[in-house]
């Protein structure tokens, strides 16, 4: 079903890192760390600048796949993982693209279910990466055979 998406990405999309953003997302997540959104704080440390949570990367804009059939409902989030070459500043723009890493299927009790790898990746200006997030959502057989009418 999604196989033949293996491989293909996203265009890059511009990014910013924005203030008001990540400290609404820092409150959202309950982590009142300084470093998110003091910047007297901030300037105190190694990094000399406020840093966005880890998984911050999570609000940004990846793209779209040209022609993949991304399914908005009945998806389970399996995993998600980070990593990082360094960290996210605050105010840094980046370009930002998706890419479909992998497709299986496994059958139990309750039918057949898919796993899509996503992997989204992150790059300064120059094009270096900063970071990549790998997702696994798990797609229902009543979603795969809705998918399948279309």
């Amino acid at each position: 079903m999604f196989g033949d998406f293996v491989g293909k990405r996203s265009d890059r999309v511009k990014n910013i890192v924005e203030r008001g953003a990540v400290k609404k997302f820092a409150e959202a997540i309950g982590d009142p760390h300084p470093i998110f959104v003091d910047e007297v704080y901030a300037a105190k440390t190694r990094f000399k600048r406020n840093l966005a949570p880890p998984t911050f990367p999570r609000v940004f804009d990846y793209g779209r796949i040209e022609g993949f059939p991304f399914p908005v409902d009945g998806l389970i989030h399996g995993e998600q993982s980070f990593y990082y070459e360094r960290p996210l500043y605050v105010g840094e723009q980046l370009y930002c693209y998706a890419e479909v890493d992998d497709y299986y299927e496994k059958t139990g009790k309750s039918g057949t279910l898919g796993f899509l790898v996503l992997k989204n990746y992150g790059e300064d200006l120059a094009g270096e990466k900063i970071f990549n997030a790998t997702m696994v959502i798990i797609i229902t057989e009543a979603v795969r055979k809705e998918l399948a009418v279309k």
